[in-house]
């Protein structure tokens, strides 16, 4: 069979000529032939697959210089490609999602009653902070208070002031109260601010941060890094944060087993982090609480070390937050305690305040 003129191949192919050319400038689907005089293109009748390739690669919303290089690859290699893009898509629409969940309950609870007037609910809680059995010193900040909830892990020559310039600023909001209609603003803002701290005082470290904030009837989360939130409800444990590192975005995208993501040489390479540098994105949410939940911040000081059932089975004990923070920190420290090991415990309780 001969070449195809542009207008065959278009028809063939279901690219429109105007894409042809477009795709040709860009060097993603270059003519066999180009007629020196007129310069009309032909294509080769093999070139069709790789036409359709691109065209649908176009439609799943793949960007013109990722098209170019999967082109390159061979088919195994071009499907794990894909799979790896399309696994960040979907990570990025479920980022948006609790964003857009966060906004719609934010705006249709902003002049409800319920809002405004507290449930009579509290916390009741506990923090400790560990170094642990082989680091020098504590670089973890650990907090725990009437309404705020936080963990921070420093890294770096900078570390310890680090973490604690993030939580000293995320304090502030204890004192200075959030306007329930403005609190997504309040939140984006501090972490803004928490970033400025960080860089003045940490040079090139920086620190992950992991804080949640009592409303009254919810609790808002701020996620950023690897430190983690786990929520123990109705015996059941669950992790309600997603590591933002290297080695997990390899793992979304298919590229790694979870296996494998625990014994990797990165695993502690971060992706997002407060300090210079580093993707400060913050991760925000909404969580609705119940009476007899239990909440556990921490470091990966104990959630590297300690497996996520034994974890389970210290929560799920009748015990007070602070033995069970210090029974956590005593199993890091029994699994040899390589990092610096922080954690805070939270029980959702009935108010003990009067009315």
């Amino acid at each position: 069979m001969g070449l195809w003129t542009i207008g065959a191949f278009a028809k063939a192919s279901r690219l429109s000529p105007k894409a042809l050319r477009l795709y040709d400038e860009l060097g993603l689907l270059t003519p066999v032939r180009v007629d020196p005089v007129t310069g009309y293109r032909f294509y080769a009748p093999e070139q069709l697959e790789q036409a359709r390739l691109v065209a649908w690669l176009r439609r799943l919303g793949m960007p013109l210089a990722r098209i170019r290089h999967v082109r390159t690859l061979d088919a195994g290699a071009a499907a794990l490609e894909v799979r790896a893009f399309w696994a960040r898509v979907e990570a990025d629409t479920a980022a948006r999602r609790d964003l857009a969940d966060f906004l719609v309950d934010h705006l249709s609870r902003k002049d409800s009653a319920m809002v405004t007037t507290p449930e009579p609910r509290e916390l009741r809680y506990a923090a400790l902070s560990d170094k642990g059995l082989v680091r020098a010193g504590n670089q973890d900040t650990a907090y725990a208070g009437a309404r705020l909830l936080a963990v921070a892990d420093g890294y770096g020559g900078g570390g310890a002031p680090a973490s604690a310039a993030a939580v000293g600023v995320f304090k502030r909001l204890e004192a200075d109260g959030v306007p329930v209609g403005g609190l997504l603003n309040v939140l984006e803002d501090t972490v803004a601010e928490a970033k400025r701290a960080v860089d003045g005082v940490a040079g090139e470290a920086g620190t992950t941060l992991t804080a949640m904030f009592w409303t009254g009837s919810r609790l808002a989360l701020v996620h950023i890094g690897d430190s983690r939130a786990y929520l123990l409800r109705d015996g059941e444990l669950f992790r309600i944060t997603h590591d933002h590192t290297v080695v997990q975005a390899m793992v979304d995208e298919g590229r790694l087993s979870p296996e494998e993501a625990d014994s990797h040489p990165q695993r502690s390479l971060l992706a997002r982090a407060l300090g210079r540098g580093a993707d400060g994105t913050a991760e925000l949410r909404l969580h609705e609480v119940r009476l007899g939940d239990r909440y556990l911040l921490c470091s990966d000081g104990l959630s590297a070390v300690v497996p996520e059932g034994e974890i389970h089975r210290v929560l799920s004990g009748a015990g007070e937050p602070g033995p069970t923070v210090r029974e956590l920190v005593d199993l890091a420290n029994g699994s040899g305690g390589p990092d610096n090991i922080s954690c805070v415990v939270a029980d959702v309780v009935e108010s003990r305040r009067p009315g």
